[in-house]
């Protein structure tokens, strides 16, 4: 349990500077795995170590790949198609057993709210006739908002992103408590005339001592990135998110089965961040803006919903496109809506499984922060959270108590 007392996230704790000879003899093994012809025999390896000695980084290797392969047996026993696989498939990702069932439920109902208050705040701003996906279509267009398509016109995009990057760099040691320092130096940048040429999809260079880290924005069709579209991807891929989370996790040096077997929680802690960002003030009373936050959680949620109704409630195509027009009405910038159904379709469980990170994180932190005073509780939650690198929803619920 995560007491009241508890030490604050200290940079680079976990790290392996200093690698002892318990981490390096469980790495080796962690290494040895694939060579081991059964998921039986891995496991087997796995429960002769030790967790004596290992720093915390190496025993949260330990037991995050010892618990991903007792999920990998049990779908090994499941047959292939079927809602049980389903809900192994999310647990793999993320490290919760959630009944199918209940996980669409929730989704639906995270959906439906999220629509309301997009139907409230579209109204407030005219948008008043359609179904809530036309009127985002047509907002999208709204000349108002949107960016002239010339050289000068992305410079003002990537200078405003600055402008809401520097607001969030403060409310860091406030909402997260202390971090890395090179964490906090950290921009968006425009793409280079080639990049955008070629219409590369956005990318960022993570910080690391002495050298800063960069979110370079998409902006070749600036013209579908209106400017309200453009705040949450700042507390997205920048701060407090990513930006954060993934150069902890660097300096942690986690075992990449660790990473595969708890592959959801990086972008469920990003879309974690942007609604940290809004429960905090960040939008204020700009309509427009919050809207844009709306719309990124609708692509977040409407991804997961369509998974659970694709794999569990056995929607068809159709039935997945005619979701997300409806209260989505345009697509995320980069993930056209049957792409993005295609891929879902391959990947079961992934998408959920990022949607229920994100939901469980809102959740524990509640869970904290009612026990005690409020900000001092969310900072002690987030510390522990990132501390190390990710780690499975179970273990987080473990350490809250």
């Amino acid at each position: 349990m995560l007491g009241a007392g508890a030490a604050l996230f200290v940079p680079l704790a976990g790290a392996r500077a200093a690698v002892g000879s318990a981490d390096s003899r469980l790495r080796a093994t962690l290494d040895g795995l694939a060579a081991l012809p059964t998921i039986a025999a891995r496991r087997a390896r796995l429960a002769a170590v030790s967790e004596a000695g290992l720093s915390p980084s190496a025993r949260l290797d330990l037991v995050t790949v010892r618990a991903g392969l007792a999920v990998d047996a049990e779908i090994e026993r499941t047959p292939h198609d079927g809602e049980h696989r389903f809900e192994l498939l999310v647990e793999r990702h993320c490290g919760e057993r959630i009944a199918a069932k209940a996980l669409h439920e929730r989704l639906l109902g995270e959906w439906h709210m999220l629509g309301h208050r997009a139907d409230r705040l579209l109204a407030r701003l005219g948008f008043t006739r359609g179904s809530i996906g036309d009127r985002f279509v047509a907002m999208f267009r709204d000349p108002r908002w949107l960016y002239p398509d010339s050289s000068p016109g992305r410079d003002r995009a990537v200078a405003e992103m600055d402008v809401r990057l520097a607001r969030a760099r403060q409310r860091v040691p406030v909402l997260i408590g202390p971090v890395p320092p090179w964490c906090l130096d950290v921009a968006a940048r425009r793409m280079t005339p080639a990049e955008e040429a070629e219409k590369k999809g956005g990318y960022r260079t993570l910080p690391k001592p002495g050298v800063a880290g960069s979110y370079f924005v998409d902006l070749a069709d600036i013209r579908r990135r209106p400017s309200w579209s453009l705040g949450s991807v700042v507390y997205h891929e920048l701060l407090p998110g990513h930006m954060i989370q993934l150069p902890i996790e660097a300096a942690a040096d986690p075992h990449p089965l660790r990473l595969a077997y708890a592959a959801a929680f990086p972008e469920g802690w990003g879309v974690y961040a942007e609604q940290l960002m809004a429960d905090d003030g960040a939008f204020g009373d700009d309509d427009a803006m919050l809207l844009g936050h709306i719309h990124w959680l609708l692509f977040r949620i409407g991804r997961g919903l369509i998974d659970t109704g694709i794999h569990y409630r056995r929607w068809s195509r159709s039935k997945a496109l005619e979701t997300l027009r409806g209260i989505q009405g345009e697509p995320a910038y980069f993930a056209p809506f049957l792409t993005d159904i295609d891929r879902i379709a391959r990947e079961p469980g992934s998408r959920a499984a990022e949607a229920l990170v994100w939901l469980r994180l809102v959740d524990f932190r509640k869970r904290m922060t009612q026990r005690g005073r409020s900000t001092d509780a969310m900072r002690r939650f987030h510390q522990m959270v990132l501390a190390d690198g990710r780690k499975r929803l179970d273990t987080i619920d473990a350490q809250i108590g």
